[in-house]
């Protein structure tokens, strides 16, 4: 590989670059780049580097480490969701592994400036239970589901526990969410190319599964109404 950028590079000197397509040029410096990283994790004894590209045709795409088991490793965008009544908002969009819990506050923040309050309690995953984050909703009057921090207590009361399995009820919903949108409207397999346009069908995928709770929610009221009408003999 070595040998043939440098024989390329060679060529250029002698030679306008501008000889490539577009596309040529743009693959040439993402075949560079890769080079690049590859040879400073093989000097340093790496298996890791910051910004490592995976794919020569799209160079935004990371490997993002999850763990779980059949596909320890994924590759995509990482979005944060937020589920309020059954619609899902986008609260931030990434090509780049981040620490989600750290996103809870300004998901919280961006609640209020669409409903004009706070929740009255959040629903998360126990990697959110952080210290700045319980601060946070306490100093909002935010109720964060989950235990305490802390050794767990032996004797736990029957409505800890009671409130326990329904806020574990209610955020089953957001896992229901992002399996929907797999299993029926292919969110796991996007196969637009650039950032943009793979971000504008993620967008429009979350987009038509809310229109299809509002429709669901019309429908529903229209076929009560009907159900009414008919009891009362119109």
């Amino acid at each position: 590989m070595r040998r043939d950028l440098q024989h390329i590079g060679s060529l250029a000197e002698r030679s306008s670059i501008e000889r490539l397509s577009g596309k040529e040029y743009r693959d040439l410096l993402v075949i560079g780049e890769v080079y690049r990283q590859q040879e400073r994790m093989y000097e340093e004894g790496k298996r890791r580097i910051e910004g490592r590209i995976v794919s020569i045709s799209q160079p935004h795409v990371r490997p993002i480490v999850r763990g779980k088991a059949g596909s320890p490793v994924e590759f995509g965008a990482k979005i944060t969701v937020s589920l309020v009544e059954g619609y899902a908002f986008i609260d931030r969009m990434s090509w780049e592994n981040f620490n989600e819990s750290k996103e809870l506050i300004e998901q919280i923040e961006k609640y209020k400036e669409r409903f004009g309050n706070y929740p009255e309690s959040v629903h998360v995953d126990r990697i959110y239970r952080s210290r700045d984050n319980l601060r946070y909703c306490q100093g909002k009057g935010i109720r964060l589901s989950g235990p305490k921090l802390g050794r767990p207590k032996k004797d736990v009361l029957r409505d800890e526990k009671k409130m326990a399995r329904e806020d574990e009820l209610v955020r089953n919903a957001i896992e229901g969410k992002f399996g929907q949108g797999k299993r029926r409207y292919s969110l796991n397999c996007i196969r637009a190319k650039l950032p943009e346009t793979s971000g504008s069908v993620i967008a429009m995928t979350f987009l038509v599964m809310n229109l299809e709770k509002l429709l669901k929610g019309v429908f529903l009221h229209f076929w009560r109404q009907w159900i009414i009408l008919n009891l009362l003999g119109y």
